[in-house]
């Protein structure tokens, strides 16, 4: 009996350091886990202080006094509030009009854009024909060409056209597509099974038929991203639209930039930030309630 109790004896000592070891190796692990998580929560911190960072100075410029702006030391919060600033931002010019003006060619062109995208990008996707993925890589390319090298032939040509002070640029230029979005819809169209195409087919369906009823319904989230890139690129264009546009049809970007101003000529900095966020307040408001979407469009065009 001694001898069987003094050989179990060094087995559970040996099973005791090895829990004890496994116990150090796995408390080791958990540290560099959380330093790694504290690393990263850190950094996207700072990220995000430098995202948002402008965007606060903006705010609390919009609520400073004319005398607060020009304090020396910098006073980075206003003693009070100037609310009012706001009221002025929208009485100063025809900033409802002004909207209008903007959410109208902005709808327009991104409509047009998502619908004119699709349907070349279901054509790249899904088409046969020679030369294809060489007109593919031409259109790809396109991207890299800085769109102020076209602005002087565009002008020129919408001029002789006798197309400005009119939406009609952004007309054509919403048939005509983009290369980016057209890219998006490509990848996602490459996804989807071609026994849904070759059935539709069988059917006697056309192409525009299967690219209508089955392809455009399976990518509304893409549908919802291009809408969303293609309305914010037009809601943001100041260049474009003071070159094409006059007075009465000028959108808010363009009235912004030169209507809080004194006679002469010296900008209202308080008022110019208080407008300035109110016009950037539609786009949050369309990328809080779509941004599922958006993400979701993001991933499913990169799935192949």
């Amino acid at each position: 009996m001694l001898i069987s109790h003094t050989s179990v004896q060094p087995e559970r000592t040996g099973e005791n350091s090895s829990n004890t070891m496994q116990s150090v190796q796995k408390t080791k692990r958990q540290n560099r886990e959380l330093r790694r998580d504290a690393m990263v929560l850190i950094t996207l911190l700072i990220l995000a202080l430098l995202f948002v960072g402008p965007l606060l100075w903006l705010i609390g410029v919009a609520l400073k006094t004319p005398d607060e702006l020009s304090a020396y030391p910098i006073r980075w919060l206003p003693a009070v509030f100037q609310w009012e600033n706001f009221a002025r931002a929208l009485t100063m010019i025809d900033f409802w009009r002004y909207l209008t003006n903007t959410l109208e060619l902005a709808t327009i062109y991104a409509s047009l854009v998502t619908v004119s995208s699709a349907l070349v990008g279901f054509g790249f996707a899904r088409l046969r024909g020679k030369g294809k993925q060489l007109l593919f890589l031409v259109m790809l390319s396109t991207i890299m060409l800085p769109p102020i090298l076209t602005v002087i032939p565009t002008y020129s040509l919408f001029t002789h056209l006798q197309l400005i002070d009119s939406y009609w640029p952004w007309v054509l230029w919403g048939i005509a597509s983009t290369p980016t979005i057209t890219f998006l819809f490509r990848q996602h169209f490459s996804t989807i099974p071609v026994a849904l195409e070759e059935a539709a087919l069988l059917d006697g369906a056309s192409y525009f038929h299967i690219f209508w009823r089955i392809f455009l319904p399976l990518s509304i989230p893409i549908c919802v991203t291009a809408f969303i890139l293609s309305f914010t690129w037009a809601w943001g264009d100041y260049f474009s639209q003071a070159l094409f546009l006059s007075d009465d049809q000028a959108t808010l970007a363009v009235a912004i930039a030169n209507g809080y101003s004194d006679p002469t000529g010296m900008p209202f900095t308080n008022i110019l930030a208080a407008g300035t966020l109110l016009y950037i307040v539609p786009i949050l408001i369309l990328f809080l309630f779509a941004q599922r979407t958006f993400v979701r469009g993001i991933v499913l065009s990169g799935l192949k």
